[in-house]
């Protein structure tokens, strides 16, 4: 995977003028970017396929569930 996935907003303050980080992330690490608006800077990484069905976690006893 060459290309990386931009984000659309901020995931903390959910302004949209993001820019990528000029940090260069190590080998996976995850894309750096910095948020113009809230002057936060917050790293992506892409971390695998779920099957299909599957939500990917089991449900802990803080969350609801039983165990």
């Amino acid at each position: 995977m060459s290309e990386r996935a931009a984000p659309f907003y901020c995931p903390y303050c959910g302004d949209e003028d993001l820019r990528p980080s000029e940090e260069a992330p190590a080998r996976g690490e995850g894309a750096a970017w910095e948020c113009r608006s809230c002057s936060r800077a917050f790293r992506l990484k892409f971390l695998g396929l779920l099957r299909p069905g599957s939500t990917g976690r089991t449900p802990s006893a803080s969350d609801g569930g039983t165990s």
